[in-house]
Parts: structure tokens; sequence; C-alpha cells
């Protein structure tokens, strides 16, 4: 029998088309799978077995008159829980929606059920998608796949682990400063933060909304462009989306002689990890072997990234949470008048990380502070942009580490983990695409990750790297080793 959490996307759809697995035999075998080993990783907050199952059944039916017409037909992905689906309960991890059920799905759960594909259940994230451990649910605190004692990243941490862990074989995430793309690298897995407008944020509950990006996190890179080609386009709820063509596998095998690629020096100090780094310079040679053309390049204004990220980003969150006030859907605290309803329902609603973000948003916004920090961070966000645009005007690519240290243990953060964050915002503030490759493992059996940031609308261009480096160096055998038991 074949061990269905050892497959990935393209295996497990070729299987199905070719009449190899039923979709209900592959949902079966996933479930079984999840029954025995989440309760040591809790990346799930909800598991929709009655409904998945129902639909697999469908999916049958369809399979045996040969009518599989969706692009994903029968494959199991994951939904993080702070993407609306209808009829399910969407909480976002946090007391605050804990009951609510939303009416439609957003436009990616939609595209995907276009598809035809199941989703088995939604993941749990840190609470509002605010955090970088998935430590501040309320509901359940998630482990890193490999080992229990390690924490999985955030705010996508659900998501990278329960990919890592075989419990699906895809999951979305979501991208406000480094969420796809630093869980990834702590699970093994791939992720991709795609451009800003690439992906609809129709149905995303908002964080940061000049920064939150939803995209795919998968076991293989060409997995990941599979999603990313059904995930992407122009759609009408969404302003900010574009009408870009959305074809991420034709030229993924391609030769990359030739590519130019840049590495960034400020990003490779003694600030990071002395194992990562090792890492990423076998890699950088790894891409000259292939022969693509490496060059180091200096950004000047990256020390300034967090600051900027901590000021946009929390005033946005302020805006965004205000719509939580106990009166109109989600948690309502009992009150004797209007505002104490305000402050009681966000009191108990919100767990304290939204509090910090929120406090710190009201500060930014008020009169007399707005023109000192959000126009200056949006001043100083510009010549980021600026900076980056001239550095992919002479690069195809610019490699990194996708953070400054491996997964930490619970309790036990990295001195560094600001690094992390200068790696991983600077995508995020200028809407650049960024994919997450692993790249090595430490002495002890954690995961390392290679950060790809491209130009815009460029994914396909990371895709063909980060493919032909995968075919050198990939951890999908280990992650078929894993045992999934507390360590």
């Amino acid at each position: 029998m074949t061990n269905i959490h050892h497959l990935t996307v393209e295996e497990i759809v070729s299987k199905i088309k070719q009449k190899e697995l039923t979709p209900s035999e592959v949902v079966e075998g996933l479930y079984k799978h999840i029954e025995a080993h989440d309760s040591n990783v809790q990346s799930f907050i909800k598991l929709t077995k009655e409904d998945a199952l129902k639909e697999a059944k469908h999916l049958d039916e369809l399979q045996a008159k040969d009518e599989m017409t969706g692009e994903l037909f029968g494959l199991p992905v994951g939904i993080k829980d702070n993407i609306l689906t209808k009829g399910i309960t969407t909480t976002a991890a946090s007391k605050m929606l804990e009951n609510f059920t939303p009416i439609n799905d957003a436009t990616v759960v939609k595209k995907l059920k276009d598809a035809e594909t199941i989703s088995l259940g939604k993941i749990n994230l840190d609470e509002f998608a605010m955090g970088s451990t998935t430590e501040t649910s309320y509901y359940k605190k998630t482990t890193n796949a490999w080992s229990t004692k390690l924490v999985p990243g955030g705010s996508s941490g659900g998501s990278a682990a329960a990919v890592a862990a075989g419990f699906v074989p895809a999951a979305l995430g979501t991208d406000t400063g480094g969420s796809i793309r630093q869980p990834a690298s702590f699970n093994g897995v791939v992720g991709m933060k795609p451009t800003y407008g690439r992906v609809s944020r129709f149905g995303g509950i908002a964080f940061g909304s000049s920064f939150d990006t939803i995209g795919p996190i998968t076991k293989t890179v060409k997995d990941n462009a599979i999603l990313l080609n059904v995930l992407s386009g122009l759609d009408e709820f969404d302003g900010t989306t574009a009408d870009k063509e959305a074809d991420f596998l034709t030229n993924i095998d391609n030769d990359i002689k030739g590519m130019k690629i840049a590495v960034v020096k400020e990003l490779m100090t003694e600030d990071v990890n002395a194992e990562v780094r090792e890492s990423i310079e076998k890699a950088v040679e790894t891409f000259k072997s292939l022969g693509a053309e490496v060059e180091e390049v200096s950004i000047d204004h990256l020390d300034k990234v967090i600051s900027i990220y901590e000021i946009v980003s929390s005033s946005e969150a302020f805006s965004n949470l205000a719509r939580f006030d106990g009166i109109r859907y989600g948690y309502r605290a009992e009150a004797e008048n209007l505002e104490d309803l305000y402050k009681k329902t966000r009191g108990e609603g919100f767990g304290d990380e939204v509090k910090r973000r929120i406090i710190l948003g009201t500060y930014m916004l008020q009169a007399g502070h707005f023109e000192d920090y959000f126009e200056q961070a949006q001043k100083v966000r510009r010549l980021v942009m600026e900076e980056f645009a001239e550095v992919l005007s002479k690069f195809d690519l610019i490699l990194t580490p996708t953070t400054a240290a491996p997964a930490h243990e619970f309790g036990k953060p990295d001195e560094n983990v600001w690094m992390t964050d200068i790696l991983t915002i600077p995508a995020n503030l200028t809407g650049l695409p960024a994919l997450s490759v692993p790249c090595g493992l430490t002495e002890d059996n954690r995961p390392i990750g290679l950060q790809i940031i491209g130009n815009h609308y460029e994914e396909s261009k990371i895709y063909n790297a980060a493919y032909k480096f995968e075919q050198q160096f990939n951890l999908h055998d280990e992650l078929k080793n894993l045992t999934l038991e507390v360590k």
C-alpha cells in the first residue's frame, strides 16, 4: 500500500488521474495519518472529515466516469484559519472569532474548489497572523514537524508543520512580514510569498493590508508552482490584483546558465548563524556550478526595515481590527453601555500580542504623531523599494538566507531573531515575490532555508532557479523519515 502521506502534489494528482488511487483512498489515508500523529504536532484547529469524505466520494464517481476536469482533481489541501471558508468556522486563532462562520469563500478557496481539491480542515496560526512562533494562538501550540521541542515558526507555522508532517501535500499560508517563508524554512518545506497583486486577498482576514499576501506551502518547488498557477489571477473583489499571465511550469526546468544573481552583503554578516551562512555559501557555489553568475551587492537602508514595518503594519492592523467591536459579529462581552461593550469585547476577545499592535497603531495614527511616524516610514519605505528596484534592474534574482538561525526551542529564542525580520520583511515592503527553499541541515538536524527574491511578477524565474537547485539538494527523503513522535 502506498504511503500516501509521503506523496507530493504532482504524484497524488497523477495517481488519481491514472486511477491508481481514488480520492477517497487518499483522503482516508491522510486522515489516518493525521489522527495518529497530529496530537503531537497540533497543526489543525478544526478537521472537516465528514465534508471531506463526502466530497471525496463525489469525486470517486467522477473519476469512474472519466470526468476529471479539475486541474488538481482530488488533491487534499489545508487552509490557514485566517482565510474564509463558507459554512466552516474561521477563527484567525482568536477568541474574538471563536464562533464565526463565514457566508462566503475567500477567492483562493473558491479557486481551489474549482480545481476540484478537497479541504481537510483549518490550520493553526498566530492570532490574527501576529507572531512568529504560532504560540499566540488562542487554541493550541503547534510544534515543528522535525521535533516537538522546536517552534514551527509563524504565523503560518501550522501550515508549514502540516505539510512537513505529511498531513497534507499542500497548504495555504499568509505572509505579512515573512509568515510563509520563515516557517517553511524552519520545517524544511517550500513556501512562496507571491508578488503583491498576484493572488487575491479577498477573504483573507486583514492584518497589514499593504503587506498581506496569500501563498502556497508545499514539499517541492514544482508542487509550489502548480499551486500558484491555480491561485493566481485578476479578481473583481480585490482591486489590487493584476491581470498577469500565470504560467510557472513551462520554463521551470530551463538551463540557468548566464542567470545573474545578487548576494546582499548586509544580509550575510556575523548576525546570521554560522551554519546558516555556510549553507547559503554552499548554495551560492551550487548556482555557480549550474552556470549562474553570482555577484555581491550592497543595499543601504536595510537597518530601517523593522522600524518601517512596525509603524506601518501596526497602523494598518489598528485600522483593520476596528471592525471587531462586539456588535456585528464575533465575540461579544456582557456590558451595560456601548463604551463598556467596546472595551470589554476587545479586552476579553484579543490576546496580548494583538493588543500590543493595536495600541502601537493607535499611537502612530494620532494627530501629532502621524506626520512624524507613519508618513516618514512610508517615505523610507519608498527608498527601500527604489534600492531593490535598482538591484533587480541589473540582476535576475537576489539570494539571502531565509532566517538568521534555524528553529529554536520553545522559550529559548535566538538572540539575533531581529535579523530574520531584516531578511524577510523587505519582500513585503516592496511587494516583491520571494520563495524559501530548503538548502541544508544543521548538525543537530534542523532545516535551513534559502530565500530567492525576484522582480515583480517574475515568479517563474524564482521557480526555475529553485527547481534547478532542488535537483542538487532536497529534503524530501528526510521528510519521509520523520517519526512525528515526541522527541
